[in-house]
């Protein structure tokens, strides 16, 4: 589906404008898996009720800012005339790049506490949600600064802009 300068998608939507589009936004969520894995593993391996939330969470976070820095990409095309190209890329990545710190870092000092505390009595949900999170964060922060803007680069077509009839 591609949308006409002159559309909107509806409000809280982010158009995709084919399957490309979208396994972009999902190697990142797969990667932030891995992220949260690692860190599970690192500190005793344990998969619990609190890591499964804190797997859905970091899914969450990590699709959220794929699909936002992939929509500002196809903006930065269709509104702003860019070209695509490395230019549109590096643009679009450093527009995003304070967004997406902003969310990894105010989510992962909010957690440094439970992490810290370790796993005492009462944190038995918490400390192994925290410890995902924050692996899972790392991971799709860095792929989603870094690897979705080149794969965007790599594999994206340009977009056409449909004339407005006026």
């Amino acid at each position: 589906m591609t949308l006409a300068t002159s559309e909107r998608a509806p409000a809280g939507s982010v158009p995709l404008d084919d399957r490309k589009d979208s396994a972009y936004v999902q190697e990142e969520a797969t990667a932030e898996g891995v992220g949260g894995v690692i860190a599970a593993w690192l500190t005793g391996g344990i998969v619990s009720l609190g890591s499964l939330v804190g797997f859905l969470t970091v899914l969450g976070i990590a699709a959220r800012n794929g699909l936002m820095m992939i929509s500002h990409f196809q903006h930065l095309e269709r509104e702003e005339g860019m070209p695509l190209g490395p230019e549109l890329v590096i643009r679009g990545a450093q527009e995003r790049l304070a967004p997406i710190l902003m969310t990894a870092l105010t989510t992962g000092l909010a957690l440094v506490p439970l992490i810290i505390a370790g796993d005492i009595a009462g944190h038995e949900i918490e400390h192994p949600m925290a410890i995902v999170i924050l692996g899972g964060l790392v991971t799709s922060t860095i792929l989603n600064l870094f690897v979705v803007p080149d794969l965007y680069l790599r594999f994206a077509k340009p977009l056409t802009r449909t004339p407005v009839a006026g």
